[in-house]
């Protein structure tokens, strides 16, 4: 911890009791997702002519580095042959050798993110047939590659995409709107490619894995509408700007649908999953000695209500005397009503640990897979949050109301004033959440430690 009490990822390996199980569960789930193990296996052979690589997202630049040295050291691809340029979210850089990596806003877009789409969009239009695009998607790559539609300016897709995360919209809601109102995403960048051979190959960040989700798919059909994104914009309530209401309405402004030329060359490939991240966290919690319930990866919902219904079911296995790992992934959504800090993985911890009523045999942590939960936009920000028998009891102590912050959407504040919150840094990857809830019905009478 530091000095705050804050739960670091360098301190993990110390770590006794309900957070060593906790934490050692969650850092499988990510290890499984990490481009470095995962990747190699998955890239083609060197074309003809250049590879160009063009990467998004929070694991865009471990990915072009995996990428960059599969070609130089598997295959003896020169460096003059290696082109592209790598987005990911500020604080998420690494080294790719070649291939220049550019930190941008995330969740909001800002000016870095603009810039660098439009050389993204440049060396995709310079390819030729001899080339090969080799597309590295991942989760965040919604707000790292931003090319506004005609008449939008970049305010206008902030106003937009911080209206839209504030609605409680899930992520397909969101991305169905971001395409329309983008010259990159749903399907454009295929588009741009031209004669070139295009091969994506994509983490991904979403429920069922769809890959038109999955960084608002720039390289694949859209099967989304125009009308689509106007009834999400009226179903949550969005004030939107002038410009962007014009864009709805224009039909230029709709996206490339199945069976399309434009995607004659493309080919897709999904390498990383939630999914498997889940399996690799349940195994780890197996020979931890716990049985496993798992809720699969595709969990969504308001993260308040889906943490009521998992502390119902944790309460219900303590009294079975069950000893398990209650498991889940996806993305769970937060409808703003307060003024506080916090995230989805945060609010569902805090809601969790008023819901067990600080029951000593269960514990829990639920983070995200990238590395930050919410919060301002930071690498620093915290990943989600522990919850421990003693944390309502730690909470008292410091005079904070734990219902009231729930209220204010303040679980940030909550945890950080009593060292729950969980902050590994950036993992350079990305398979959405990770929630972790331990049984041990033993902990009531043999007081397990934290």
């Amino acid at each position: 911890m530091d000095a705050t009490g804050t739960m670091r990822g360098g301190d993990c390996m110390n770590m006794t009791g309900w957070s060593g199980d906790l934490t050692e569960i969650f850092e499988a789930a990510v290890a499984a997702a990490h481009p470095a193990s995962i990747l190699a296996a998955h890239l083609p052979p060197p074309p003809p002519g250049r590879i160009v690589m063009l990467a998004a997202g929070k694991a865009a630049a471990s990915m072009a580095a995996a990428a960059v040295a599969h070609y130089t050291q598997t295959h003896d691809v020169p460096a003059d042959r290696l082109t592209g340029i790598a987005v990911t979210r500020d604080g998420y850089a690494l080294d790719a050798g070649p291939i220049p990596v550019v930190e941008a806003g995330h969740p909001l877009p800002n000016a870095h993110g603009l810039a660098a789409t439009a050389k993204v969009v440049a060396l995709a239009e310079a390819a030729g047939p001899d080339d090969l695009v080799l597309a590295l998607i991942s989760g965040g790559g919604s707000a790292n590659w931003l090319l506004p539609a005609d008449g939008i300016s970049l305010a206008d897709k902030q106003a937009v995409t911080k209206a839209m995360l504030r609605s409680g919209a899930g992520i397909g809601e969101i991305n169905c709107v971001r395409k329309h109102l983008s010259q990159i995403k749903g399907g454009r960048l295929a588009h741009a490619c031209g004669e070139a051979r295009l091969i994506t190959l994509a983490i991904s960040d979403v429920p069922g894995d769809d890959p038109s989700v999955i960084a608002s798919g720039p390289t694949v059909p859209d099967a989304t509408t125009l009308a689509d994104a106007r009834a999400i914009i009226a179903k949550r309530g969005i004030d939107l700007p002038a410009s962007c209401r014009a864009a709805l309405d224009d039909p230029a402004n709709e996206t490339p649908k199945p069976g399309n030329p434009v995607f004659e060359h493309a080919e897709y490939k999904i390498v990383g999953t939630p999914a498997a991240s889940l399996d690799a966290a349940a195994k780890v919690a197996e020979r931890l000695g716990y049985k496993v319930v798992s809720f699969g990866a595709d969990v969504e919902g308001e993260a308040r209500d889906v943490a009521a219904e998992h502390a119902r079911i944790a309460l219900e296995a303590v009294e079975a005397g069950d000893r398990v790992a209650i498991l889940s992934g996806g993305e769970l959504t937060v409808t703003i009503r307060g003024e506080g800090r916090g995230g989805p993985n945060q609010e569902y911890a805090l809601a969790l640990a008023l819901a067990l009523g600080a029951h000593p045999g269960i514990a829990a942590l639920s983070g995200d897979t990238d590395g930050t939960d919410g919060g301002t936009g930071l690498a620093s920000d915290p990943a989600g949050a522990f919850v421990l028998p003693d944390t309502l009891a730690k909470a008292a102590a410091a005079g904070l109301d734990a219902e009231a912050a729930l209220a204010a959407n303040d679980s940030t504040s909550f945890f950080e004033a009593i060292g729950g919150l969980f902050v590994p840094g950036p993992t350079h990857t990305n398979v959405n959440d990770c929630r972790i809830i331990l049984v041990d019905p033993t902990a009531s009478s043999e007081g397990r430690p934290a």
